[in-house]
């Protein structure tokens, strides 16, 4: 039997974390605040504007044009508008919290198949750090 084998302890794990994440209260507040703001079209319209027009700032001042004072004070302006918006700023805390638990668990998981046992929370943190070689378990 493999590891991917449906009725191998991996697997079973594996629905069981998946199940702990999907029962988990405030797991289940973080999509509410996902939905609400897919449901809100001016909160989506907003929030696609401020995106955009920090990537064409980004881009332009990466082109090596410099940006003036004006378009600068109007990013910033539509992006305070955008944190104070409650309903996007729900999604944007949201989104940050969702990918931190799935970067947190990769680490793990990657690290249990780098070191081949379960790496301790200090080896997790100082892989996020950098690690002794740029990240990874320092099995190096």
């Amino acid at each position: 039997m493999t590891l991917l084998a449906e009725t191998s302890d991996v697997m079973t794990k594996t629905r069981e974390l998946c199940a702990a994440i999907a029962g988990d209260a405030h797991f289940s507040k973080l999509q509410q605040d996902v939905e609400r703001f897919l449901g809100d079209d001016g909160a989506r319209l907003m929030y696609q504007t401020v995106h955009q027009r920090g990537e064409e700032l980004h881009h332009k001042q990466h082109s090596g044009v410099k940006l003036a004072p004006t378009e600068i004070r109007e990013f910033e302006a539509a992006r305070d508008a955008l944190m104070s918006n409650e309903v996007a700023s729900a999604f944007l805390d949201a989104q940050d919290e969702l990918e931190s638990l799935q970067k947190t668990i990769g680490k793990y998981i990657n690290m249990t198949l780098e070191l081949g046992r379960v790496p301790s929370e200090q080896e997790v943190a100082q892989a996020e750090k950098g690690g002794c070689c740029g990240g990874g378990g320092c099995g190096c």
